[in-house]
């Protein structure tokens, strides 16, 4: 497949990083020269260097016989219109666009953008996406990742066992029968650094991340079996108050369950645009490294604190802080991956990477197959993928002990009709199903022939 990428920054990067290592032709189009030079030292795709948005440079990296666009670039303006240059002057099939600003994203606007108009197929949105990953960690406060899957009625979580876990030392073959009507599936486990897909043979111990499906009705029980609780948070204190922060407030605003919730921005001019827009938040003007602020807060009664500001090191400071101060759960924005690795010394429960929701999020909009989903797991180390079973697909009509996955893959769940199943050695995949696979990065392109469709599926 041969996919324009334009702009060349931490998400242009990123979806570059993983298509090329599937081996397709991608392009990197970014007017800055040294994050083409960036791109095109460290993976194989092409470079060139010019303002995406112009019919010349798009040209240039071959938009007459592409596949897809995928306009990444810092300015929404400038991202619409390259899918605009794209349809009309090169007729490319399939045009993604990453806009930010909430009023190109509001529902009552959406005829913006058929083909009549401004032709773009799929509109992302870094701060929904984010600001939706922070409410599945609120709604799951034990785990440090969580996703949803199958229209919501299963569940990825995941965990990091203490030594209090019950089910430490047992292999995990065991744990089906010790618990037979749980429908939850050890899919990964990170080991000292590793992540990889177990055996049935293989033992959970204290330290291990590991990464579980589980039915959401089964969601409190699958966490109190392996050591965590599931009490619900009530009172959340949002360290930072710009888009993200907004949409969360917004939308614990919108939630029955009335979540109380305060927010802090440093910024006067944000902190008040964010008090007109909400009504039931309080919003505090202030640094939410202030100690003092964060008492006023009552960040000691707290459930949990979300910082979500602009920058990596505020945000693991000051959910650092807030731990320190009384509150029990802490979850801080990274970008920065290599920066998670001070969560564990630094007392944080869990954090939320922007880059890997927006990649998987246009990920699953450019895997063959019938897609759904795809979600990326630690620094594109392995993904998740739900995908409807075809009839022309290898796995359908199989028993899953007859399916030649590779060894980094398992099935976590599988929809047929309207029932999510536990899925065993003996369960048969048939057309219709929707599948969902945990899977390590190498055997991503195995998992896609597996579930085969071409390139026409585009």
């Amino acid at each position: 497949m041969k996919v324009i990428i334009c702009g060349a920054g931490q998400v242009g990067w990123q979806i570059a990083r993983h298509l090329s290592s599937e081996k397709n032709d991608v392009t990197v189009v970014d007017n800055n020269p040294e994050l083409v030079r960036r791109a095109t030292d460290s993976l194989d795709v092409a470079g060139i260097t010019g303002f995406a948005s112009y019919p010349d440079i798009l040209e240039r990296a071959g938009a007459r016989d592409a596949d897809m666009i995928i306009a990444a670039t810092y300015s929404d303006e400038v991202n619409m219109v390259i899918c605009q240059v794209a349809h009309s002057i090169f007729s490319v099939p399939k045009k993604v666009a990453r806009l930010r600003a909430q009023s190109y994203l509001d529902a009552i606007y959406s005829d913006l953008y058929r083909r009549a108009h401004m032709p773009i197929d799929v509109v992302i949105s870094p701060e929904r996406e984010v600001a939706e990953a922070a409410l599945q960690r609120l709604q799951a406060p034990a785990t440090f990742d969580t996703e949803l899957f199958l229209e919501g009625k299963a569940q990825l979580i995941g965990v990091i066992l203490e030594d209090t876990c019950a089910v430490l030392d047992t292999p995990l073959r065991q744990l089906t029968e010790l618990f037979s009507t749980l429908r939850a599936v050890v899919v990964a486990v990170r080991r000292k650094g590793v992540l990889f897909a177990p055996e049935p043979g293989d033992q959970l111990f204290a330290g291990d991340q590991v990464y579980i499906f589980t039915h959401t009705e089964d969601l409190g029980r699958t966490l109190e079996i392996f050591g965590k609780s599931a009490k619900k948070r009530e009172r959340v204190i949002i360290i930072g108050g710009g888009n993200v922060g907004l949409a969360v407030a917004k939308s614990l605003e919108e939630r029955t369950d009335r979540i109380r919730a305060k927010v802090i921005e440093k910024s006067r001019k944000v902190a008040e645009q964010a008090a007109d827009v909400l009504e039931r938040t309080i919003v505090l003007f202030g640094d939410g490294l202030d100690l003092d602020l964060l008492a006023e807060a009552n960040i000691d009664k707290a459930d949990a604190v979300l910082a979500v500001t602009d920058d990596d090191k505020t945000n693991l400071l000051a959910a650092a802080r807030a731990k320190a101060a009384g509150c029990p759960m802490a979850i801080a924005l990274v970008n920065d991956p290599t920066l998670t690795s001070l969560m564990g010394p630094l007392n944080i429960d869990a954090f939320i990477n922007p880059r890997a929701t927006t990649v998987s999020s246009i990920l699953r909009h450019i895997r063959h197959g019938r897609v759904r989903i795809v979600y990326s797991i630690g620094d594109a180390e392995a993904e998740v993928i739900e995908a409807q079973v075809m009839a022309s697909s290898p796995i359908t009509n199989q028993r899953i002990r007859d399916i030649a996955f590779p060894e980094g893959v398992l099935v976590g769940a599988i929809k047929k009709g309207n029932e999510v199943i536990k899925p065993t050695a003996e369960t048969k995949i048939e057309e219709g199903d929707v599948i969902v696979l945990f899977c390590m990065a190498q055997d991503v392109p195995e998992v896609e022939r597996l579930l085969q469709v071409g390139i026409d599926f585009f």
